[in-house]
Protein backbone atom coordinates (compact mmCIF):
# COMPACT_ATOMS: atom_id res chain seq x y z
CA UNK A 1 0.00 0.00 0.00
CA UNK A 2 0.79 3.76 -0.70
CA UNK A 3 0.54 7.21 -0.33
CA UNK A 4 -0.15 8.98 -3.52
CA UNK A 5 -1.30 12.48 -2.04
CA UNK A 6 -1.13 14.53 1.07
CA UNK A 7 -3.25 17.67 2.00
CA UNK A 8 -2.68 19.49 4.98
CA UNK A 9 -4.23 22.29 6.09
CA UNK A 10 -3.75 24.56 8.76
CA UNK A 11 -0.64 22.70 10.36
CA UNK A 12 2.40 24.42 10.96
CA UNK A 13 3.75 26.58 7.60
CA UNK A 14 0.60 25.51 5.93
CA UNK A 15 -2.64 27.21 5.17
CA UNK A 16 -3.20 24.90 3.03
CA UNK A 17 -1.16 22.42 1.01
CA UNK A 18 -1.19 19.84 -1.52
CA UNK A 19 1.77 17.08 -2.89
CA UNK A 20 1.86 14.06 -5.06
CA UNK A 21 3.57 10.98 -4.31
CA UNK A 22 5.80 8.86 -6.99
CA UNK A 23 5.76 4.91 -6.01
CA UNK A 24 8.89 4.81 -5.61
CA UNK A 25 11.20 7.61 -4.51
CA UNK A 26 10.44 11.32 -3.28
CA UNK A 27 13.31 13.94 -2.67
CA UNK A 28 11.87 16.75 -1.13
CA UNK A 29 13.99 19.83 -1.60
CA UNK A 30 13.48 23.47 0.44
CA UNK A 31 15.03 26.10 1.82
CA UNK A 32 15.31 25.98 5.69
CA UNK A 33 11.45 26.47 7.42
CA UNK A 34 10.18 26.10 3.68
CA UNK A 35 7.87 22.82 5.76
CA UNK A 36 10.00 19.71 4.48
CA UNK A 37 9.86 18.51 8.12
CA UNK A 38 6.66 19.49 9.03
CA UNK A 39 5.42 17.08 5.63
CA UNK A 40 7.47 14.10 7.35
CA UNK A 41 5.80 14.93 10.71
CA UNK A 42 2.15 15.51 9.24
CA UNK A 43 2.13 12.03 7.01
CA UNK A 44 3.66 10.05 10.51
CA UNK A 45 1.20 11.76 12.26
CA UNK A 46 -1.44 10.79 10.28
CA UNK A 47 -0.58 7.10 9.86
CA UNK A 48 0.54 6.43 13.53
CA UNK A 49 -0.77 9.14 15.88
CA UNK A 50 2.32 10.11 17.40
CA UNK A 51 4.07 13.64 17.75
CA UNK A 52 7.51 13.72 18.83
CA UNK A 53 7.28 10.15 19.61
CA UNK A 54 4.34 10.51 22.12
CA UNK A 55 0.45 10.63 21.46
CA UNK A 56 -0.70 13.73 19.76
CA UNK A 57 -3.74 14.81 22.31
CA UNK A 58 -0.13 15.10 24.53
CA UNK A 59 1.28 17.72 22.50
CA UNK A 60 -1.24 19.73 20.94
CA UNK A 61 -0.22 23.36 21.66
CA UNK A 62 -1.07 26.58 19.98
CA UNK A 63 2.17 26.14 17.71
CA UNK A 64 1.01 23.36 15.98
CA UNK A 65 -1.63 25.74 14.02
CA UNK A 66 -0.47 27.62 11.04
CA UNK A 67 -0.23 31.51 12.12
CA UNK A 68 -2.32 33.00 9.37
CA UNK A 69 -5.05 30.85 10.53
CA UNK A 70 -4.41 31.57 14.14
CA UNK A 71 -4.25 35.54 13.25
CA UNK A 72 -7.30 35.43 10.81
CA UNK A 73 -9.51 33.81 13.83
CA UNK A 74 -8.31 36.20 16.49
CA UNK A 75 -8.96 39.20 13.90
CA UNK A 76 -12.47 37.81 13.27
CA UNK A 77 -12.93 37.59 16.79
CA UNK A 78 -11.81 41.15 17.60
CA UNK A 79 -14.41 42.53 14.59
CA UNK A 80 -17.08 40.98 15.98
CA UNK A 81 -18.09 38.22 13.56
CA UNK A 82 -18.67 34.55 13.76
CA UNK A 83 -15.44 32.94 13.67
CA UNK A 84 -14.91 29.01 14.14
CA UNK A 85 -11.72 28.08 15.63
CA UNK A 86 -9.28 26.37 13.25
CA UNK A 87 -8.95 22.75 12.72
CA UNK A 88 -5.91 21.03 11.98
CA UNK A 89 -6.47 18.33 8.97
CA UNK A 90 -4.01 16.00 7.23
CA UNK A 91 -5.40 13.81 4.66
CA UNK A 92 -3.77 10.70 2.88
CA UNK A 93 -4.67 9.37 -0.36
CA UNK A 94 -4.19 5.53 -0.47
CA UNK A 95 -3.95 3.53 -3.37
CA UNK A 96 -7.24 1.40 -4.19
CA UNK A 97 -6.45 -2.37 -3.99
CA UNK A 98 -7.74 -5.27 -1.28
CA UNK A 99 -6.02 -4.33 2.04
CA UNK A 100 -7.59 -0.70 1.50
CA UNK A 101 -11.11 -1.55 1.10
CA UNK A 102 -12.34 -0.60 4.12
CA UNK A 103 -10.72 3.06 3.85
CA UNK A 104 -12.49 3.68 0.89
CA UNK A 105 -15.25 6.70 0.67
CA UNK A 106 -15.96 9.55 -0.07
CA UNK A 107 -15.30 11.56 3.17
CA UNK A 108 -12.29 13.64 2.14
CA UNK A 109 -12.22 17.70 1.14
CA UNK A 110 -11.91 16.71 -2.42
CA UNK A 111 -15.20 14.73 -2.17
CA UNK A 112 -13.37 11.84 -4.24
CA UNK A 113 -14.39 7.71 -3.88
CA UNK A 114 -10.83 6.50 -2.83
CA UNK A 115 -9.22 5.08 -0.11
CA UNK A 116 -7.62 7.10 2.59
CA UNK A 117 -7.42 8.68 6.60
CA UNK A 118 -8.26 11.95 7.77
CA UNK A 119 -6.37 13.05 11.09
CA UNK A 120 -7.95 16.17 12.46
CA UNK A 121 -7.68 18.14 15.66
CA UNK A 122 -10.92 20.00 16.16
CA UNK A 123 -12.96 22.00 18.57
CA UNK A 124 -13.90 19.35 20.93
CA UNK A 125 -18.24 20.53 21.01
CA UNK A 126 -18.72 19.20 24.83
CA UNK A 127 -16.85 22.02 25.96
CA UNK A 128 -19.19 24.75 24.37
CA UNK A 129 -20.11 26.08 27.25
CA UNK A 130 -16.82 26.91 28.55
CA UNK A 131 -15.73 28.00 24.99
CA UNK A 132 -18.40 30.72 25.37
CA UNK A 133 -17.54 32.17 27.96
CA UNK A 134 -13.91 32.14 26.92
CA UNK A 135 -14.61 34.17 23.94
CA UNK A 136 -16.64 37.16 26.05
CA UNK A 137 -13.50 39.38 26.25
CA UNK A 138 -11.89 38.66 22.77
CA UNK A 139 -9.69 41.73 23.33
CA UNK A 140 -8.16 39.22 25.85
CA UNK A 141 -7.31 36.47 23.64
CA UNK A 142 -3.88 35.79 22.32
CA UNK A 143 -4.14 32.69 20.41
CA UNK A 144 -6.28 29.19 20.17
CA UNK A 145 -7.62 27.61 23.16
CA UNK A 146 -5.90 24.12 22.62
CA UNK A 147 -7.55 23.09 26.11
CA UNK A 148 -11.11 22.81 24.52
CA UNK A 149 -9.31 20.66 21.50
CA UNK A 150 -10.01 17.18 20.96
CA UNK A 151 -8.12 14.40 18.10
CA UNK A 152 -10.61 12.35 15.55
CA UNK A 153 -9.59 10.24 13.39
CA UNK A 154 -11.13 8.81 10.27
CA UNK A 155 -11.03 6.60 6.91
CA UNK A 156 -12.50 7.68 4.18
CA UNK A 157 -15.42 5.73 4.61
CA UNK A 158 -16.56 7.80 7.62
CA UNK A 159 -15.53 5.47 9.60
CA UNK A 160 -13.70 6.19 13.70
CA UNK A 161 -10.16 4.54 12.81
CA UNK A 162 -7.16 3.24 14.95
CA UNK A 163 -3.67 2.36 14.06
CA UNK A 164 -4.47 -1.20 14.01
CA UNK A 165 -6.71 0.17 10.81
CA UNK A 166 -3.68 1.02 8.84
CA UNK A 167 -2.71 -1.59 6.88
CA UNK A 168 0.66 0.50 6.45
CA UNK A 169 3.55 0.29 8.47
CA UNK A 170 5.51 3.59 8.37
CA UNK A 171 9.32 4.30 9.73
CA UNK A 172 10.05 7.91 10.44
CA UNK A 173 13.87 7.83 10.61
CA UNK A 174 15.75 11.24 11.97
CA UNK A 175 18.98 11.45 13.18
CA UNK A 176 18.90 14.89 14.50
CA UNK A 177 16.01 14.20 17.25
CA UNK A 178 17.76 12.78 19.59
CA UNK A 179 18.35 12.82 23.47
CA UNK A 180 21.61 12.12 25.37
CA UNK A 181 20.96 10.98 29.40
CA UNK A 182 22.68 9.68 31.65
CA UNK A 183 25.21 8.51 29.11
CA UNK A 184 22.86 6.22 27.02
CA UNK A 185 21.42 7.10 23.47
CA UNK A 186 17.73 6.36 23.66
CA UNK A 187 17.65 6.38 20.01
CA UNK A 188 19.49 3.59 19.50
CA UNK A 189 18.30 1.71 23.18
CA UNK A 190 15.15 2.08 21.43
CA UNK A 191 15.35 0.56 17.88
CA UNK A 192 17.54 -2.10 19.62
CA UNK A 193 15.04 -3.08 21.77
CA UNK A 194 12.30 -3.11 19.17
CA UNK A 195 14.46 -5.46 17.15
CA UNK A 196 14.65 -8.09 20.00
CA UNK A 197 12.13 -10.81 20.34
CA UNK A 198 9.80 -11.26 23.70
CA UNK A 199 12.07 -14.07 24.75
CA UNK A 200 15.66 -12.09 24.17
CA UNK A 201 14.20 -9.23 26.09
CA UNK A 202 12.52 -11.14 28.94
CA UNK A 203 16.29 -13.18 29.44
CA UNK A 204 17.89 -9.50 29.14
CA UNK A 205 15.83 -7.97 31.75
CA UNK A 206 16.20 -11.24 34.24
CA UNK A 207 20.46 -10.72 33.44
CA UNK A 208 20.07 -7.23 34.14
CA UNK A 209 18.31 -7.65 37.13
CA UNK A 210 20.86 -10.57 38.59
CA UNK A 211 23.57 -8.11 37.53
CA UNK A 212 22.23 -5.68 40.07
CA UNK A 213 21.58 -7.78 43.02
CA UNK A 214 25.04 -9.42 42.40
CA UNK A 215 26.17 -5.25 42.87
CA UNK A 216 25.33 -5.44 46.28
CA UNK A 217 27.45 -8.58 47.28
CA UNK A 218 30.89 -6.85 46.01
CA UNK A 219 33.23 -6.76 49.33
CA UNK A 220 33.42 -2.91 48.39
CA UNK A 221 29.89 -2.46 49.15
CA UNK A 222 29.61 -4.69 51.82
CA UNK A 223 31.82 -3.09 53.61
CA UNK A 224 30.05 0.98 52.68
CA UNK A 225 27.38 -0.96 54.12
CA UNK A 226 28.46 -2.05 57.17
CA UNK A 227 29.89 1.45 58.00
CA UNK A 228 26.66 2.69 57.12
CA UNK A 229 25.05 -0.15 59.88
CA UNK A 230 27.23 1.65 62.28
CA UNK A 231 25.25 5.06 61.96
CA UNK A 232 21.67 3.70 62.49
CA UNK A 233 19.82 5.81 64.80
CA UNK A 234 22.00 8.72 63.01
CA UNK A 235 19.90 8.27 59.69
CA UNK A 236 17.19 6.37 60.61
CA UNK A 237 15.87 3.80 63.23
CA UNK A 238 16.10 1.35 60.02
CA UNK A 239 19.15 0.01 58.45
CA UNK A 240 20.24 2.45 55.83
CA UNK A 241 22.26 0.65 52.60
CA UNK A 242 23.27 1.60 49.35
CA UNK A 243 23.03 -0.35 46.16
CA UNK A 244 21.60 -0.02 42.86
CA UNK A 245 17.75 0.27 41.62
CA UNK A 246 16.31 -2.84 41.06
CA UNK A 247 12.66 -1.55 40.49
CA UNK A 248 11.08 -2.22 37.37
CA UNK A 249 11.46 1.84 36.73
CA UNK A 250 15.26 0.86 36.35
CA UNK A 251 15.61 -1.11 33.61
CA UNK A 252 17.99 -2.51 30.85
CA UNK A 253 16.59 -0.36 28.34
CA UNK A 254 17.49 3.08 29.96
CA UNK A 255 20.80 2.09 31.04
CA UNK A 256 21.83 0.46 27.82
CA UNK A 257 25.47 1.96 26.17
CA UNK A 258 26.77 1.57 23.09
CA UNK A 259 30.51 1.70 22.29
CA UNK A 260 32.28 2.14 19.16
CA UNK A 261 35.83 0.33 19.15
CA UNK A 262 35.47 0.83 23.11
CA UNK A 263 34.92 4.46 22.53
CA UNK A 264 31.48 5.63 24.17
CA UNK A 265 29.17 6.18 21.87
CA UNK A 266 28.35 9.55 22.74
CA UNK A 267 32.28 10.56 22.56
CA UNK A 268 32.60 9.40 18.77
CA UNK A 269 32.56 11.82 15.70
CA UNK A 270 29.45 13.78 14.82
CA UNK A 271 29.20 12.20 11.19
CA UNK A 272 29.94 8.80 12.67
CA UNK A 273 27.08 8.94 14.78
CA UNK A 274 24.31 10.17 12.49
CA UNK A 275 25.91 7.42 10.04
CA UNK A 276 25.33 4.92 12.50
CA UNK A 277 22.23 5.64 13.65
CA UNK A 278 20.38 6.23 10.22
CA UNK A 279 22.28 2.65 8.96
CA UNK A 280 21.02 0.96 12.33
CA UNK A 281 17.19 2.39 12.03
CA UNK A 282 17.07 0.97 7.88
CA UNK A 283 18.39 -1.86 9.62
CA UNK A 284 15.88 -2.78 12.57
CA UNK A 285 12.75 -0.96 11.38
CA UNK A 286 12.86 -0.30 7.93
CA UNK A 287 12.36 -4.12 7.07
CA UNK A 288 8.86 -4.10 8.63
CA UNK A 289 7.84 -0.88 6.97
CA UNK A 290 5.85 -0.11 3.69
CA UNK A 291 6.77 3.94 3.70
CA UNK A 292 10.25 4.82 5.26
CA UNK A 293 10.12 8.74 5.87
CA UNK A 294 13.93 10.22 6.32
CA UNK A 295 15.22 13.73 7.62
CA UNK A 296 18.26 14.84 6.01
CA UNK A 297 20.82 11.93 5.65
CA UNK A 298 23.26 14.01 5.02
CA UNK A 299 23.80 15.73 8.68
CA UNK A 300 27.75 15.86 9.47
CA UNK A 301 28.56 13.40 6.64
CA UNK A 302 31.41 13.97 4.50
CA UNK A 303 31.24 12.94 0.54
CA UNK A 304 33.03 9.68 0.69
CA UNK A 305 30.16 8.69 3.75
CA UNK A 306 27.29 10.03 2.42
CA UNK A 307 28.07 8.16 -0.64
CA UNK A 308 28.15 5.16 1.14
CA UNK A 309 24.80 6.08 3.31
CA UNK A 310 22.96 6.62 -0.08
CA UNK A 311 23.98 3.28 -1.40
CA UNK A 312 22.37 1.73 1.75
CA UNK A 313 18.94 3.36 1.59
CA UNK A 314 18.81 2.96 -1.77
CA UNK A 315 19.40 -1.04 -0.73
CA UNK A 316 17.15 -0.90 2.27
CA UNK A 317 13.98 1.12 0.49
CA UNK A 318 14.38 -0.99 -2.53
CA UNK A 319 10.36 -1.68 -3.10
CA UNK A 320 9.42 0.47 -0.98
CA UNK A 321 7.44 3.74 -1.23
CA UNK A 322 10.58 6.28 0.34
CA UNK A 323 10.38 10.06 1.07
CA UNK A 324 13.37 11.91 1.89
CA UNK A 325 14.16 15.77 2.68
CA UNK A 326 17.73 17.30 1.86
CA UNK A 327 19.61 20.18 1.24
CA UNK A 328 22.29 18.37 -0.41
CA UNK A 329 22.96 18.77 -4.15
CA UNK A 330 25.06 15.47 -3.99
CA UNK A 331 22.21 13.10 -2.16
CA UNK A 332 19.54 14.74 -5.24
CA UNK A 333 22.28 13.40 -8.46
CA UNK A 334 22.53 10.75 -6.93
CA UNK A 335 18.98 9.67 -6.00
CA UNK A 336 17.88 11.12 -9.19
CA UNK A 337 16.96 14.64 -10.04
CA UNK A 338 13.72 13.18 -11.84
CA UNK A 339 12.74 11.84 -8.20
CA UNK A 340 12.51 15.97 -7.41
CA UNK A 341 10.08 17.91 -5.33
CA UNK A 342 10.42 21.65 -5.42
CA UNK A 343 9.14 23.51 -2.30
CA UNK A 344 9.08 27.10 -2.18
CA UNK A 345 6.49 29.52 -0.72
CA UNK A 346 4.15 26.58 0.32
CA UNK A 347 3.76 25.55 -3.63
CA UNK A 348 5.30 22.10 -4.31
CA UNK A 349 6.41 21.44 -8.13
CA UNK A 350 7.77 18.00 -9.94
CA UNK A 351 10.13 18.44 -12.68
CA UNK A 352 7.31 16.32 -14.34
CA UNK A 353 4.73 19.89 -13.83
CA UNK A 354 7.60 21.27 -16.72
CA UNK A 355 7.19 21.88 -20.41
CA UNK A 356 8.74 18.28 -21.72
CA UNK A 357 11.68 20.23 -23.10
CA UNK A 358 12.43 21.68 -19.45
CA UNK A 359 11.97 18.71 -18.19
CA UNK A 360 14.95 17.28 -20.64
CA UNK A 361 17.20 20.05 -19.86
CA UNK A 362 17.02 19.91 -16.19
CA UNK A 363 17.62 15.48 -16.58
CA UNK A 364 20.92 16.41 -17.86
CA UNK A 365 21.75 19.51 -15.91
CA UNK A 366 23.73 18.43 -12.38
CA UNK A 367 20.89 19.86 -9.64
CA UNK A 368 23.36 22.32 -7.94
CA UNK A 369 22.11 25.50 -9.90
CA UNK A 370 18.91 24.30 -9.66
CA UNK A 371 19.11 24.24 -5.86
CA UNK A 372 20.75 27.29 -5.21
CA UNK A 373 17.95 29.67 -7.13
CA UNK A 374 15.65 27.18 -4.85
CA UNK A 375 17.16 27.55 -1.87
CA UNK A 376 18.02 31.21 -2.07
CA UNK A 377 16.07 34.34 -0.44
CA UNK A 378 16.49 36.18 -4.41
CA UNK A 379 18.34 34.81 -7.10
CA UNK A 380 20.24 36.61 -10.26
CA UNK A 381 20.72 34.91 -12.99
CA UNK A 382 23.20 35.95 -15.54
CA UNK A 383 24.95 34.82 -18.28
CA UNK A 384 28.31 34.34 -17.72
CA UNK A 385 31.32 34.73 -15.42
CA UNK A 386 32.31 38.26 -16.22
CA UNK A 387 28.76 39.39 -15.62
CA UNK A 388 28.75 37.38 -12.46
CA UNK A 389 31.91 39.56 -11.07
CA UNK A 390 30.20 42.85 -12.36
CA UNK A 391 26.99 41.96 -10.50
CA UNK A 392 28.50 41.02 -7.21
CA UNK A 393 30.81 43.93 -7.64
CA UNK A 394 27.69 46.44 -8.28
CA UNK A 395 25.92 44.95 -5.23
CA UNK A 396 29.07 45.50 -3.20
CA UNK A 397 29.03 49.16 -3.64
CA UNK A 398 25.72 49.63 -3.08
CA UNK A 399 25.05 47.87 -0.16
CA UNK A 400 28.52 47.42 1.36
CA UNK A 401 28.22 43.69 1.41
CA UNK A 402 28.41 40.68 -1.31
CA UNK A 403 25.11 39.48 -2.33
CA UNK A 404 24.93 36.30 -0.83
CA UNK A 405 25.07 37.98 3.04
CA UNK A 406 21.91 38.67 2.36
CA UNK A 407 20.57 36.06 1.12
CA UNK A 408 20.87 36.65 -2.67
CA UNK A 409 23.07 34.29 -5.03
CA UNK A 410 24.05 35.35 -8.38
CA UNK A 411 23.90 32.45 -10.87
CA UNK A 412 26.32 31.98 -14.06
CA UNK A 413 23.51 30.25 -16.37
CA UNK A 414 23.76 30.01 -20.60
CA UNK A 415 21.45 32.70 -22.06
CA UNK A 416 19.71 30.36 -23.59
CA UNK A 417 18.49 28.28 -20.71
CA UNK A 418 17.25 31.29 -18.72
CA UNK A 419 13.65 30.13 -19.72
CA UNK A 420 14.06 26.49 -18.61
CA UNK A 421 15.16 28.61 -14.83
CA UNK A 422 12.07 31.00 -15.53
CA UNK A 423 9.77 28.05 -15.47
CA UNK A 424 10.96 27.06 -12.07
CA UNK A 425 10.77 30.48 -11.18
CA UNK A 426 7.28 31.30 -12.45
CA UNK A 427 5.49 28.03 -10.99
CA UNK A 428 7.08 28.48 -7.59
CA UNK A 429 6.52 32.00 -7.62
CA UNK A 430 10.72 32.80 -6.98
CA UNK A 431 11.84 36.12 -6.36
CA UNK A 432 14.50 36.05 -9.73
CA UNK A 433 16.29 38.77 -12.21
CA UNK A 434 17.26 38.37 -15.20
CA UNK A 435 20.39 40.43 -16.19
CA UNK A 436 21.45 39.93 -19.77
CA UNK A 437 21.94 41.64 -23.39
CA UNK A 438 19.41 43.14 -25.84
CA UNK A 439 21.66 41.64 -28.46
CA UNK A 440 20.98 44.33 -30.51
CA UNK A 441 17.26 43.25 -31.52
CA UNK A 442 14.71 44.51 -29.10
CA UNK A 443 11.62 42.37 -31.07
CA UNK A 444 13.59 39.21 -31.28
CA UNK A 445 14.24 39.90 -28.04
CA UNK A 446 10.88 40.89 -26.35
CA UNK A 447 9.77 37.87 -28.08
CA UNK A 448 12.07 35.69 -26.68
CA UNK A 449 10.75 36.58 -22.93
CA UNK A 450 7.16 36.22 -23.80
CA UNK A 451 5.40 35.25 -20.79
CA UNK A 452 8.24 36.53 -18.26
CA UNK A 453 8.17 40.11 -18.36
CA UNK A 454 4.72 41.13 -16.44
CA UNK A 455 5.78 38.61 -13.84
CA UNK A 456 5.51 39.90 -10.57
CA UNK A 457 7.81 37.91 -8.41
CA UNK A 458 10.21 37.75 -12.00
CA UNK A 459 12.03 40.93 -13.67
CA UNK A 460 13.92 40.89 -16.87
CA UNK A 461 16.96 43.73 -16.52
CA UNK A 462 18.05 44.66 -19.77
CA UNK A 463 19.31 48.21 -21.86
CA UNK A 464 16.65 49.24 -24.38
CA UNK A 465 19.78 50.89 -26.75
CA UNK A 466 20.58 48.09 -29.15
CA UNK A 467 23.97 50.27 -30.10
CA UNK A 468 25.20 49.49 -27.03
CA UNK A 469 23.98 44.97 -27.27
CA UNK A 470 26.41 43.68 -24.22
CA UNK A 471 27.99 44.31 -21.33
CA UNK A 472 31.15 45.51 -22.16
CA UNK A 473 29.70 48.25 -24.64
CA UNK A 474 27.71 49.21 -21.91
CA UNK A 475 30.70 49.39 -19.33
CA UNK A 476 32.50 51.68 -21.35
CA UNK A 477 29.27 53.49 -22.11
CA UNK A 478 28.72 55.43 -18.68
CA UNK A 479 32.64 55.40 -17.84
CA UNK A 480 35.47 57.34 -19.29
CA UNK A 481 38.31 55.33 -21.39
CA UNK A 482 40.94 56.61 -18.48
CA UNK A 483 38.96 55.22 -15.77
CA UNK A 484 39.41 51.83 -17.56
CA UNK A 485 43.01 52.41 -18.75
CA UNK A 486 43.80 53.19 -15.49
CA UNK A 487 42.14 50.29 -13.49
CA UNK A 488 43.19 47.65 -16.30
CA UNK A 489 46.99 48.89 -16.71
CA UNK A 490 46.23 49.99 -20.85
CA UNK A 491 46.94 52.78 -22.55
CA UNK A 492 44.24 52.17 -25.82
CA UNK A 493 43.40 55.79 -27.13
CA UNK A 494 39.98 54.85 -28.22
CA UNK A 495 36.93 53.00 -27.48
CA UNK A 496 37.15 50.76 -30.09
CA UNK A 497 40.84 49.57 -29.14
CA UNK A 498 39.09 49.00 -25.54
CA UNK A 499 36.00 47.46 -26.18
CA UNK A 500 38.62 44.57 -28.56
CA UNK A 501 40.91 44.43 -25.45
CA UNK A 502 37.76 43.98 -23.00
CA UNK A 503 35.99 41.46 -25.80
CA UNK A 504 39.27 39.54 -25.67
CA UNK A 505 39.38 39.34 -21.70
CA UNK A 506 36.54 39.50 -20.47
CA UNK A 507 36.86 37.80 -17.48
CA UNK A 508 39.97 39.29 -16.59
CA UNK A 509 38.45 42.96 -17.20
CA UNK A 510 35.50 42.13 -15.21
CA UNK A 511 37.98 40.73 -12.33
CA UNK A 512 40.08 43.62 -12.25
CA UNK A 513 36.70 45.73 -12.35
CA UNK A 514 35.40 43.42 -9.37
CA UNK A 515 38.85 43.63 -7.07
CA UNK A 516 39.61 47.23 -7.82
CA UNK A 517 39.27 50.30 -5.35
CA UNK A 518 38.70 53.03 -7.97
CA UNK A 519 35.34 54.26 -8.73
CA UNK A 520 33.33 53.56 -12.14
CA UNK A 521 29.66 53.62 -12.92
CA UNK A 522 27.21 50.76 -13.21
CA UNK A 523 24.80 50.48 -16.01
CA UNK A 524 21.38 51.42 -14.98
CA UNK A 525 19.80 47.63 -15.88
CA UNK A 526 22.29 46.08 -13.44
CA UNK A 527 21.78 48.60 -10.62
CA UNK A 528 17.77 47.63 -11.35
CA UNK A 529 18.64 44.10 -10.92
CA UNK A 530 20.14 44.67 -7.29
CA UNK A 531 17.64 46.97 -6.28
Amino acid sequence: MLIERVIIDNYKSFEHFDLKFRDDVNIIVGDNEAGKSSILEAINLALTGQLYGRNVMTEITPYLFNIQTINKYIDGLKSGEKTELPTIRIELYLNNGEDTVNLSGTNNSKRENTAGISLLIEFNEEYTDEYSNYIKSPDEIRTVPVEYYTVKWYSFANKLITPRSIPLNVSLIDTSMLRMQNGTDQYISKIISDALELKERVGMALDYRKLKEDFAERPAIKNINDKLATKKGDLSEKNFTVSIDVTPRSNWESNLSSYLNDIPFQHSGKGEQSAVKMKLALELKAQKAHLILIEEPENHLSFSSMNKLIDQISRKCTGKQLIITTHSTFVLNKMGLDKLILIKNNIAMTLSDLKDETQKYFMKLPGYDTLRMVLAKKAILVEGPSDELIVQKAYHKFYGKLPIEDGVDVIAVNALSFKRFLDIAKKLELDVRVVTDNDGDLIKFNSKYDGYLTTDHIKICYDKNIEYPTLEPQLLRCNDLTVFNHIFNTKHKTDQEMLHYMGKNKTNCAMCLFETDENFNIPGYIHDAIK
